[in-house]
């Protein structure tokens, strides 16, 4: 609600929250040298931006230079930049890698270093691996849980033998663009939905 809303005392309408468009972040899971996040994210953007839907964004944790959560000085830039990222965002589309069957250290240090800035908003997910990351988005969902993040059910999953070339370039198989697409469909539907709630 905006301060000329809350000086004369109106309120905004869930009609009118669902009539703006939504920010939706397309988060880069991993900071590793070498990480193919970026392919993949800016793959899954292209596909966002010909949708109209909703502003998307790529959110890159390396970016932020987040030191581990209870480490640093706690004065780091990262530290204040980060809360105040997500916290214009109403969704979210992690890009997941899969490391001895779970999720990068990086992204749980990200995930762990805030927590308000998560409530209430949805996510999909794209992983990627040997199994197409399924472990890894598993445990991710364990944890979006806990921060009351909606996971939403479609899960585009892309697999190192068959999307990459050498494990390095990314070429995704064509049948993936339905999948993503849908799985957009249920990101923006949650998030416009639990945007009424915030």
């Amino acid at each position: 609600m905006g301060f000329l809303s809350k000086l004369i005392g109106t309120s905004t309408t869930k009609e009118e929250i669902a009539m703006e468009k939504l920010n939706i972040g397309i988060i880069l899971g991993s900071t590793r040298q070498g990480r193919v996040s970026p392919q993949v994210g800016n793959w899954v953007k292209e596909i966002a931006d010909k949708r109209g839907d909703a502003n998307y964004e790529i959110v890159d944790i390396a970016d932020f230079k987040l030191p581990f959560v209870g480490e640093g000085t706690g004065e780091e830039p990262g530290l204040k930049a980060w809360p105040e990222k997500l916290a214009n965002l109403d969704g979210f589309v992690f890009i997941v890698p899969e490391y001895n069957h779970s999720i990068t250290g990086a992204l749980k240090n990200a995930l762990d270093s805030a927590r308000d800035e998560w409530h209430n908003k949805a996510a999909g997910i794209v992983s990627y691996g040997s199994t197409g990351g399924a472990r890894a988005a598993e445990h991710l969902r364990g944890i979006l849980g806990e921060l009351l993040v909606a996971d939403v059910r479609v899960h585009p999953t892309l697999s190192l033998f068959t999307d990459f070339e050498n494990f390095a370039e990314f070429k995704p198989a064509d049948l993936h663009l339905n999948n993503v697409n849908l799985m957009l469909d249920q990101v923006i539907a949650w998030s416009g939905a639990l945007k009424t709630l915030r």
